[in-house]
């Protein structure tokens, strides 16, 4: 059991944790490779909208757009979002199909500091496609501390 005695004592230990641990690029491929089942990635079809430059790291708007008929023969089944430095490499994963009518995904994420995202789509005929964007993050989220 936790008695504030204990918490107390324990404290200067806390101090000692290691702060602002980050995913890298490894940790990024990994999750891809994930997601792809290490399937190829062609560039192109996939839109990610995100601003270069954000000042708060707490909340950034998002966006991906991938250009698919939508038809039960030929649309998306996923869209997944992935980064390389907040402490998860893998953002998001959505799954759709030929009934949403429209390929997007729209939400907000953190980001601890300025790094490369990618969004990938997973196409009904097992192909994927891609796009990515660099962001420059002034004021850093996901930092304990």
């Amino acid at each position: 059991m936790i008695t504030p005695r204990r918490l107390l004592l324990a404290s200067p230990a806390l101090l000692l944790l290691p702060r602002g641990v980050h995913a890298t690029p490894e940790d990024m491929a990994e999750a891809v490779r994930g997601f792809t089942g290490g399937a190829p990635m062609t560039r192109g079809r996939v839109a990610l909208d995100i601003s270069p430059l954000v000042e708060n790291g707490n909340t950034v708007p998002l966006s991906v757009i991938v250009d698919s008929p939508m038809t039960e023969a030929d649309h998306v089944r996923a869209i997944a979002v992935f980064n390389e430095r907040n402490p998860q490499p893998h953002v998001i994963t959505a799954q759709i199909g030929p009934r949403a009518g429209r390929a997007m995904l729209a939400t907000h994420i953190r980001l601890a500091t300025s790094q490369t995202l990618l969004a990938v789509a997973s196409l009904s005929d097992g192909s994927f496609w891609s796009d990515q964007a660099q962001v420059v993050v002034t004021l850093a989220a996901c930092i304990e501390g």
